[in-house]
């Protein structure tokens, strides 16, 4: 069964420290359930509106993420620091 889950997150680098690469959004602990779990996997939806595929990931300390290429952000007209809302579909666990 799916479900669709829904956040509002802030773009930022996965390794804030490197001040570079791979940019993420923060998953809100409530809705990893939701998408199955803290397992990484491929998942679709929309940022700010745009269409999106990405990538779920651990990140160090208990968090989760997801990914979001260039594309998806220059199609969501956003960049690192900004707000998006965040709408992917998953797996009821």
């Amino acid at each position: 069964m799916s479900t669709t889950i829904e956040f509002t997150g802030t773009v930022r680098y996965w390794d804030p420290a490197k001040g570079s690469g791979l940019a993420v959004i923060d998953v809100p602990a409530d809705c990893v359930q939701q998408l199955g779990g803290r397992k990484q996997r491929r998942v679709v939806g929309t940022l700010n509106g745009a269409d999106f595929a990405g990538s779920t990931m651990l990140v160090a300390g208990g968090g989760f993420c997801v990914g979001a290429s260039k594309a998806a952000l220059k199609a969501a007209q956003a960049g690192l620091g900004d707000e998006v809302r965040v709408v992917l579909e998953g797996e009821q666990a």
